[in-house]
C-alpha cells in the first residue's frame, strides 16, 4: 500500500514540474509575459501567471499550506477592467480542485510601487469562493507580490 501511495504522490509531481517546465518553454515562442506571484493570507497561493495581451491573463496558483495529499490547484482567466501606467484593476473567474472544489470570483488591484522598476508589482485580491462539496461560500482576502518577466 505505502508502494502504491509513492508511486501515485510521485506522479502526481511529475506532473505539475512538468506542466511547469512546458509552460516555461512556450515563453520563448508564443506573445505575451510570464509572471511568479506570492499571495499571503490564511489560505497562502504560489501562482505562475501567462499574459496574452493587455486586457487578458491567466493564472495557475497552488495552495501553499497544504501537504502533498491536499495538493489544491486554482486556475483563473482574469481581465484588466482598468490598466493604468503604475496599476491594474482586474476581476475573473475560475476554479479550484481537491481540498476545496468551486468556483472562485478572483477581485483585486495590483500596482507598480517603483517606477523604474515596473516588473515588480503589489497586489491585493478579494475572492470569493463557492464550495461544492460544503455548499458554504469563502471569502478569501490577500496581499502579495507579483514579479513579470519580460519587457518592462
Amino acid at each position: 500500500m505505502l508502494l502504491f501511495l509513492n508511486e501515485k504522490i510521485m506522479k502526481k509531481r511529475l506532473l505539475i514540474y512538468g506542466f511547469i517546465v512546458g509552460l516555461l518553454s512556450l515563453s520563448n515562442y508564443v506573445y505575451g509575459q510570464l509572471s511568479l506571484s506570492y499571495q499571503y493570507s490564511s489560505l497562502n497561493k504560489l501562482g505562475v501567471g501567462y499574459n496574452f495581451s493587455q486586457r487578458i491573463w491567466t493564472e495557475l496558483r497552488i495552495y501553499s499550506n497544504t501537504n502533498l495529499e491536499n495538493f489544491t490547484p486554482e486556475l483563473a482567466l482574469l481581465y484588466n477592467v482598468s490598466k493604468k501606467d503604475r496599476h491594474e484593476i482586474y476581476i475573473g473567474v475560475g476554479g479550484v480542485v481537491n481540498y476545496f472544489n468551486g468556483l472562485i470570483i478572483p477581485m483585486g488591484l495590483q500596482f507598480t510601487p517603483f517606477e523604474n522598476f515596473k516588473r515588480f508589482s503589489l497586489q491585493i485580491e478579494f475572492a470569493p469562493m463557492i464550495d461544492f462539496d460544503s455548499s458554504d461560500l469563502i471569502f478569501q482576502s490577500s496581499a502579495g507580490i507579483r514579479y513579470t518577466f519580460g519587457k518592462d
